[in-house]
């Protein structure tokens, strides 16, 4: 029972850090202030995003990208631009597994799930993120 109350607060606070992470990078995104070299931190990003829509389960592109938008509460509308060439790189990379099936519209579809590697590196980028989002949440917070 302390564990799961532990896990709970620990989640919780996680999310915080996310939600005050993924808005600040939000604004500095849409005020275009980044630099061409900070591509990299929306692209560890999206990434991130990719991998725990996948924590539950396959998907296919769409079904990742909707995933997405609500994890995030609409904050993040993944593009297809964005979307299937990230999903590739992250195969190529032995993140993800894939294979063909067929949609909730009886359609053909590339469906994606996590690896062993895959989730693997959802808790590197988790443990990353975490510190990130903290160290951002204390600038923010700071008088």
């Amino acid at each position: 029972m302390v564990h799961t109350a532990r896990r709970s607060i620990i989640a919780h606070l996680l999310l915080t850090f996310y939600s005050k992470a993924l808005i600040f990078l939000q604004g500095v995104y849409r005020r275009g202030i980044l630099a061409p070299d900070q591509n990299n931190l929306l692209q560890g990003t999206l990434d991130m995003m990719i991998l725990k829509a996948l924590a539950l389960g396959e998907l296919h592109g769409l079904g990742v990208s909707r995933r997405i938008e609500q994890i995030t509460q609409g904050t993040f509308q993944v593009k297809p631009g964005s979307l299937f060439p990230a999903l590739h790189r992250m195969e190529e990379r032995g993140w993800l597994v894939a294979c063909w099936g067929e949609s909730e519209n009886k359609r053909r579809a590339k469906y994606y799930k996590l690896t062993n590697t895959g989730r693997r590196q959802l808790a590197a980028e988790t443990k990353r993120w975490g510190r990130i989002a903290l160290a951002i949440t204390r600038t923010l917070e700071a008088s």
